[in-house]
C-alpha cells in the first residue's frame, strides 16, 4: 500500500459523494430549523430561496474601521480568546454590511495550543510555529484530549447566536457560521512552521513517512471534529472547513494523502446535523475530487468561472463564490458588471451563495463591499 493511503482514522466506513451524489449529505429534518428560517442555510442545502444569500470571507477584518479600533487595544489572539470581544467583532461586521451570515471571529490555528503546539503571530510574517512537527515521535506527542480548552470559541458563538436569534425585518434568520481548518492545511502550518511557497517539509513527510503522516491526519480529525461539535452545540448553523493550501497538491496527491481524512472530518461534522462548506484556494483542478468528500457546499475561488465549475460538479453540490476580492478596488461600474456576471453564471439555480474567491484584503473600501450587498439584495432569483 502506498505511503499515506492506509489512513484509518476513527473506525467507521467513509462514504464519498460519488456514491451518494443524488442525496443531500445532511438530513433535512435535522437541519430544518435553520433551513426554514434562513435563506443562507437553505442555499447550503440546495433548496429554493427568494434571492441569492451573500456574506464575505474575512468580512470582519483590517479593512473595517470598527475592527481596527478594537485592534488598537487587543492582539489577534486576545480577540479570538475573549468571547465578548470576538462576538462583538463578528456582530459589528455582519450588521454593518447587512449580509446573510455571520462567521465567528477566530483563527485556523487555535486548535494548535491544546494539541501542544506553540505559535504566535509576528508582524508582517503571519503565524510562526517555533518547534515545527517533523518526526513521528513529535506527532505521537500531540494531544487530542484537551479540546475543551477551545470552548471560548463556542462561548463567542453563543453570544452571536443570541444576538441574532430574532428574525430580521424581511423575515429571514441570519445564519451563524463556525469554522475549522482542514487536516492538510493545518498539517502544513505545523510542519513548515508557518506559511510556505513550496511545502517541501510537508510533502516530504506526506510522501515518505508511513507512520507520522497518517497519525497526524488522524489526530487532527479527532481534534477538529470535537472542536466543530462545540461550535454546533453553541449555535453554529453551518461549519466551513478551510483547506486554504490544498491547491498546492496534485489531484493524485490530494486523493492519496488527504481525501480520506478530509472526508472523515466532513462526515463527522454533518452527523451533527449541519451543512459543511469546504473551501480551498487555487483548487479548480481538485474540485471534482473535493466533491467526493460529500461536503454540501464547495467554495470556488475567482480563477475558475462559476458556471464552468458548477457544470463540472454536475450541479450536485451547492457552490459559494466567487468574486476576485481585488475587484472591490475597481470603479463602481466594473464591480457592478463583475457581480452581475457571477449572478448570471449561477442562473438562479438553487445552491449558490455569493461570496468572494478569497478573503477581503486590508485597504478594501467598505463602500464597495456595501455596493455588492445592495446589488445582491436587489437581484431577485428568476422565476
Amino acid at each position: 500500500m502506498a505511503s499515506g493511503a492506509d489512513y484509518d482514522g476513527p473506525k467507521r466506513a467513509v462514504t464519498t459523494a460519488a456514491q451518494t451524489a443524488d442525496d443531500p449529505a445532511v438530513n433535512f429534518s435535522t437541519a430544518a430549523a435553520g433551513a426554514n428560517g434562513s435563506r443562507f442555510v437553505r442555499s447550503c442545502l440546495r433548496l429554493p430561496v427568494d434571492r441569492t444569500p451573500v456574506w464575505f470571507l474575512r468580512q470582519a477584518g483590517r479593512y473595517m474601521p470598527e475592527y481596527m479600533a478594537v485592534r488598537k487595544h487587543h492582539s489577534l489572539l486576545d480577540i479570538c480568546r475573549t468571547p465578548q470581544i470576538a462576538a462583538e467583532v463578528t456582530i459589528t461586521a455582519a450588521e454593518r454590511l447587512g449580509v446573510d451570515a455571520a462567521i465567528i471571529f477566530a483563527d485556523l490555528l487555535l486548535p494548535f495550543t491544546p494539541m501542544g503546539v506553540d505559535f504566535e503571530f509576528l508582524a508582517n510574517e503571519g503565524p510562526v510555529v517555533h518547534s515545527p512537527i517533523r518526526t513521528a515521535e513529535q506527532v505521537r506527542g500531540l494531544r487530542t484530549d484537551r479540546v475543551e480548552e477551545l470552548s471560548y470559541v463556542a462561548r463567542a458563538i453563543e453570544k452571536v447566536a443570541a444576538h441574532f436569534s430574532a428574525p430580521r425585518p424581511d423575515g429571514d434568520q441570519l445564519g451563524i457560521i463556525g469554522f475549522c481548518g482542514a487536516p492538510f492545511t493545518l498539517a502544513s502550518y505545523m510542519i513548515e512552521g508557518g506559511g510556505s511557497r513550496n511545502y517541501v517539509e510537508t510533502k516530504r513527510m506526506m510522501y515518505s513517512d508511513r507512520v507520522a503522516w497518517p497519525l497526524l491526519m488522524q489526530k487532527l480529525v479527532e481534534v477538529l471534529a470535537a472542536y466543530a461539535a462545540q461550535q454546533v452545540e453553541a449555535g453554529a448553523d453551518v461549519i466551513q472547513v478551510f483547506d486554504s493550501w490544498a491547491g498546492a497538491l496534485s489531484v493524485a496527491d490530494y486523493r492519496q494523502y488527504c481525501l480520506l481524512p478530509t472526508t472523515e472530518l466532513v462526515r463527522r461534522i454533518q452527523a451533527l446535523g449541519v451543512p459543511v462548506i469546504y473551501f480551498g484556494v487555487d483548487t479548480a483542478s481538485l474540485l471534482p475530487t473535493m466533491r467526493e468528500t460529500g461536503a454540501d457546499v464547495l467554495g470556488l475561488d475567482w480563477r475558475v468561472p462559476l458556471d464552468e465549475a458548477w457544470r463540472t460538479l454536475h450541479y450536485r453540490v451547492a457552490v459559494q463564490g466567487n468574486l476576485d476580492p481585488i475587484t472591490l478596488f475597481a470603479p463602481p461600474e466594473v464591480l457592478h458588471a463583475r457581480v452581475a456576471e457571477i449572478l448570471s453564471a449561477a442562473a438562479g439555480r438553487p445552491g449558490h451563495i455569493f461570496n468572494l474567491g478569497h478573503g477581503i484584503v486590508p485597504g478594501t473600501p467598505v463602500e464597495a463591499v456595501l455596493q455588492v450587498v445592495l446589488q445582491i439584495k436587489q437581484s431577485a432569483i428568476p422565476a
